[in-house]
């Protein structure tokens, strides 16, 4: 007979909870992998800290994956490669934007003040301390503002059409040549305007040809932007509104488009913040001036790319400060519109309470 002490066994059992790293490990990996990393920099006379931080990132991964590999099992360890991998790129992402913005203050604030904002370059002379960018700010508003007028009505309206109208060889035609419009660098579009408005129409150079190259480069953002957001509208509603005698023109106006208004919105602002630091197609097109100009549409006018472009072309320290306040300026313009642009997201977004 076999014998129940036999069967119930005295092997041990085993652990119903797999050992942990603590809390704290990752942490101390990171600091433990500074540490090397800054080690061996300095033994092997690596002058970068770039590569300091590479090195101290690779060490982080390996070290961590192992360490969890020993402690925790290969599943763990997979999973903690993956978290490890995530967090450097996230950090790579991140350090070259905030050494930026951190730089661009740094120096841009030496002669960021309230004479700079409202004094223009006429009459100043350009090694010396001193003028401002009114004239560049004007002429980027107004650029900005006419390029917008044009391109997101435009936009809004092919997005419509390819959504909610757009059915055969029409529609993939327009859908192809915005994909196309999508990759033309902005030099291309500058050509463009200056062959047929300024060469072949004889239009003189102003801010209002800048504006419509920026148009150009506007418009397939504003299309692809406004086409997703109202492909994420469900079907549920145009199909509840249409079968209560609802026209198609006004369940889109009505119903579509205040669903999706959010996004649209938060897509137009993107797509402004990118044609505002655009330089290619205002050095072609505006041609730059040092003085006042209210006008868009008559004279050369200036914006701040251009402003920023030509201070540093001058190469001494006085216009470098310029040019660093100027960049500073153009930060804090994209900066507010992406505020500003959450902020009617937010606003203007569907209510999903009761």
């Amino acid at each position: 007979m076999i014998d129940k002490t036999e069967l119930a066994g005295d092997a041990p059992r085993p652990a119903l909870r797999q050992p942990r790293l603590p809390k704290w490990a990752p942490i101390g990996l990171a600091l433990i992998s500074a540490g090397l990393g800054c080690g061996i920099g300095v033994a092997g006379d690596l002058s970068s800290k770039v590569q300091w931080g590479l090195i101290a990132a690779a060490l982080f991964v390996l070290i961590s994956f192992a360490l969890t590999a020993k402690v925790e099992g290969s599943r763990q360890a997979k999973d903690r490669l993956a978290t490890s991998l995530i967090w450097v790129c996230f950090l790579l992402a991140v350090i070259p934007l905030v050494s930026l913005i951190w730089e661009t203050i740094d120096r841009g604030s030496k002669v960021l003040d309230g004479y700079f904002l409202g004094h223009s370059m006429e009459g100043v002379q350009t090694i010396l301390p001193g003028g401002g960018a009114y004239h560049a700010i004007i002429g980027t508003l107004e650029q900005v503002g006419i390029a917008t007028a044009i391109a997101a009505p435009i936009g809004l309206l092919t997005a419509i059409y390819l959504v909610e109208y757009g059915r055969g060889r029409l529609a993939k035609a327009v859908t192809f040549f915005v994909d196309v419009m999508t990759g033309v660098p902005s030099i291309v579009a500058g050509l463009f305007i200056l062959t047929f408005w300024i060469i072949i129409l004889d239009f003189d150079y102003s801010g209002f040809a800048g504006a419509m190259a920026l148009a150009i480069l506007m418009m397939p953002i504003v299309v692809r932007s406004t086409e997703e957001m109202l492909k994420l509208v469900p079907n549920e509603l145009r199909e509840a509104s249409l079968a209560l005698g609802v026209p198609k023109w006004r369940t889109i106006l009505k119903v579509v488009l205040p669903t999706a208004i959010g996004g649209i919105i938060t897509g137009v602002m993107l797509a402004v913040a990118r044609i505002a630091g655009e330089s290619a197609p205002i050095v072609l097109l505006v041609f730059g001036a040092q003085g006042i100009n209210n006008n868009p549409f008559e004279g050369a006018q200036s914006s701040l790319p251009y402003y920023v472009y030509e201070q540093w072309q001058l190469g001494n320290d006085a216009s470098f400060n310029r040019a660093w306040a100027a960049a500073l300026v153009l930060i804090a313009f994209v900066m507010i519109l992406n505020l500003l642009a959450r902020g009617i997201a937010r606003w203007k977004a569907p209510k999903t309470g009761r």
